[in-house]
């Protein structure tokens, strides 16, 4: 797996403030409403669980005990919290909150490198209702695949990871060609965006059909892939009207 660097943005016109604004809503909710993952009937009461979004009812359950299969230990799994309103709007404020540090850190270091150029293009207000369509429909990609392989309804998810997902999937459609610095088994080099991008996805896509398999890693792979196709399809409605800007030309890389 690879971690993205930077890329090239020499064409940006506007500051990415809805960029910036979201990342800083993410890590605000995370260290102050879940009290750095501490928190646990804020992120249990607001997170997505998707035997609430097929019913429309609150699903409040116990504390139980679960043990780990490899390791024969026992550990206490948190119960459902009561939802203060419409279960329905978990699928906004789920993308907001994350597992823990690494989970957050992860995400935001995607959207820091890949969600300005998209606003960038697409301008503020449409660049946040991209951001927040392409999540809601990576939620119900999730809630697709637990129905599907028969998975407990009941297993909460969270995390701006279905959104990112729709930003990259609108990225490598705008810009397949653009140049992304990663690091890739500690050696640093650019690549085009389609082969970054594309890794990512097929990491995606590997992982997800080992959930075929019976591999559970507690990942929401289904999200991630349905989030990106969401936000490859979509990329474009979301630019009509609007003129690609000529200044932007890939540049030969140096050799």
């Amino acid at each position: 797996m690879f971690i993205p660097l930077g890329d090239d943005n020499r064409d940006r016109r506007i500051a990415p403030l809805v960029n910036i604004a979201l990342i800083a809503a993410n890590v605000l909710v995370f260290v102050f409403l879940q009290g750095f993952g501490s928190n646990v009937r804020f992120t249990y009461s607001l997170s997505m669980v998707p035997a609430e979004i097929l019913t429309g009812r609150d699903v409040v359950t116990d504390n139980r005990e679960v043990t780990d299969p490899t390791t024969g230990e026992q550990f206490e799994v948190p119960g459902l919290q009561p939802t203060p309103w419409s279960v329905y709007l978990t699928l906004l404020t789920s993308m907001f909150m994350h597992g823990g540090l690494a989970h957050l850190l992860g995400n935001m270091l995607f959207l820091w490198i890949f969600g300005d150029n998209i606003e960038n293009s697409m301008g503020h207000v449409r660049y946040l209702v991209f951001y927040l369509v392409t999540g809601v429909l990576a939620s119900f990609g999730h809630l697709a695949t637990v129905v599907a392989l028969g998975q407990d309804l009941n297993v909460p998810s969270l995390g701006a990871s279905g959104a990112i997902s729709g930003v990259l999937g609108g990225y490598l459609l705008l810009f397949p060609r653009r140049q992304v610095r990663v690091l890739i088994l500690r050696t640093i080099t650019t690549v085009p965006a389609i082969v970054a991008i594309g890794m990512w996805f097929l990491f995606q896509v590997v992982s997800g059909i080992g959930l075929l398999g019976g591999s559970e890693t507690g990942v929401a792979y289904g999200a991630h892939i349905g989030g990106f196709v969401a936000g490859f399809v979509l990329v474009k409605v979301f630019m009509l009207g609007i003129e690609p800007d000529p200044r932007w030309r890939p540049q030969p890389r140096e050799l």
